[in-house]
Formats: structure tokens, C-alpha cells, sequence
């Protein structure tokens, strides 16, 4: 692996620390409800497997990624829910055997995608995009699926600098925001200022002197995951652009989905 492409590494270890916190649970925790629209544990990880799959097939399998979509689609359509299907495709396994073939899954996700040029174009359920672009995506949705499942069972995350790539990507649809509510995109991205885990810098448009986003980049992370409200977070905002993009900021697919709620979203006390 070179050194401009840990993305491959920053998932698997990513899912790693997922797993490590549920392998040793009891059946019964994995049927207890998040406070992410009342997934279970067992549902977050049906989609995170579900879609990992995905991924390996748009790696290397074109045609049977899309025949995946479409069928995924056309099970959604016929009034089965997405997390029924997802739950069939995952063979209707819970708990442990549930987590044990996520993490097959996973880390043969992990290893195919080391091992592509990270330039490759793969298809998706929306734009094509590259091979680093993919496995970053694939880093984020765990990351921020993983984080109702630590709130769940009350464990304070301990985070690494590979969330970066969730900055990033947090950062780079800055415009989707807008564009996906029908708002007029803002000419520039407000400067962005954040502490990384590991105590380092990180900076973005430093010449913006209107719009400004200073703070934790873990905290960073959670409002543009929408994992938690920006009024849960101590993140220092200033200026029209930068107050309307944290108070919307999606930087997943899909429809216009609304933040949680102030103080709905939590590590509960166990």
C-alpha cells in the first residue's frame, strides 16, 4: 500500500473498532433499538454489510453491482422495507453470527480495494466515483452508523486521525448541501479550522475572512454525519454561510435529511 492511500486501511481498522466493542455482547443487546429512527444494532449492521458487498461488487463485478441496485430498488418499490431487505440479504443472521459475517465481508472489502488503483473509476447508486472516493464513503458510513451503537451501549469513543477522511468528505459536499435542498450554493466554503485527534491542525480556505468553522474535528465530524446536532457540539461558528451549512450539513446521499434534534442524540448511561 503507498503511503497517498491508507483510505483501504482507515475502513478496516475503522470496522475493527466496531467489532471490538460487540463481539462480546449479548445476543439480546443487538435487538435493542438506537436512537438513530429506531434501527436496532442488528439493522445497523445488516446495512453496513449489505453495503460493503456493494462495494466489493463495484470493484470487481460491474454487471453483478448492477443487478444488486436494481433488485434493491425494485424490493423497496414492492413495499418491502430497505431494512427487511437488507436483513435477507444478510441471510436473516443476528447477533454474533450476524457481526462474524460482517467482518468476513468487511475485511475482504478491506483487502480488494488495497489493492486497486485508488484513480479507478467504480459505479454507485449515484455518480460514479473513484476507488478512494468509495472505501472513504464506505470509512464514513461505518463511522457514523457505528457511532449509535456506541451511544447505545454507552462507551465513550476514542478516536484517531483517520477520521480525517470524514472531514474531507464533509468538506467536499459542502455544495451537495445546498444543491440537494434546492438553495443556491454560496460562493465559498467558510474557513475551517479544526484539532485533530492526535492534537494536530488542520486547515481549509484560511482566506475566508466572512464564514468561519472553528473547533474539534471529531465534533466536525458528527455534525456533517448528522450524528449529533451542531448545538450538542462546542464548535465556534461565525458568519450567514457557515451558520446555514451546520445547521443542514449532509455529506451522505440521498434525499434532504434533516439533523437530529438538540440533545437527542447522546452516549446513554449504562
Amino acid at each position: 500500500m503507498t503511503e497517498t492511500y491508507t483510505q483501504s486501511e482507515d475502513f478496516r481498522e475503522e470496522s475493527i473498532s466496531l467489532y471490538e466493542i460487540l463481539k462480546n455482547e449479548k445476543e439480546e443487546v443487538f435487538n435493542t433499538k438506537t436512537q438513530f429512527k429506531d434501527w436496532t444494532i442488528n439493522d445497523v449492521i445488516y446495512h453496513l454489510h449489505v453495503f460493503n458487498n456493494a462495494a466489493y461488487l463495484s470493484l470487481t463485478d460491474e454487471e453483478k453491482f448492477s443487478e444488486f441496485i436494481n433488485d434493491f430498488y425494485r424490493a423497496v418499490k414492492s413495499g418491502i422495507s430497505a431494512r427487511e431487505y437488507e436483513k435477507k440479504l444478510s441471510n436473516s443472521l443476528s447477533g454474533k453470527e450476524l457481526i462474524n459475517l460482517w467482518k468476513d465481508e468487511f475485511s475482504r472489502v478491506a483487502e480488494a480495494f488495497s489493492k486497486a488503483d485508488p484513480k479507478k473509476r467504480v459505479k454507485w447508486a449515484g455518480p460514479d466515483m473513484s476507488v478512494r472516493s468509495s472505501i472513504s464513503a464506505r470509512h464514513m458510513e461505518t463511522w457514523s452508523h457505528g457511532q449509535e451503537v456506541f451511544d447505545q451501549l454507552g462507551i465513550e469513543r476514542i478516536n484517531t486521525d483517520r477520521i480525517k477522511n470524514i472531514v474531507i468528505i464533509g468538506i467536499n459536499t459542502f455544495g451537495w448541501t445546498f444543491i440537494n435542498r434546492s438553495i443556491e450554493v454560496p460562493k465559498k466554503v467558510p474557513m475551517i479550522i479544526l484539532n485533530s485527534p492526535s492534537n494536530k491542525k488542520w486547515e481549509w480556505n484560511t482566506d475566508n475572512n466572512e464564514d468561519s468553522i472553528i473547533g474539534d474535528a471529531t465534533e466536525f465530524c458528527q455534525v456533517v454525519t448528522q450524528v449529533r446536532n451542531i448545538k450538542d457540539t462546542n464548535l465556534k461558528v461565525e458568519g450567514n454561510v457557515a451558520e446555514k451549512w451546520m445547521s443542514i450539513a449532509q455529506c451522505f446521499a440521498g434525499p434532504p435529511e434533516n439533523p437530529p434534534i438538540k440533545g437527542s442524540r447522546y452516549i446513554k448511561e449504562i
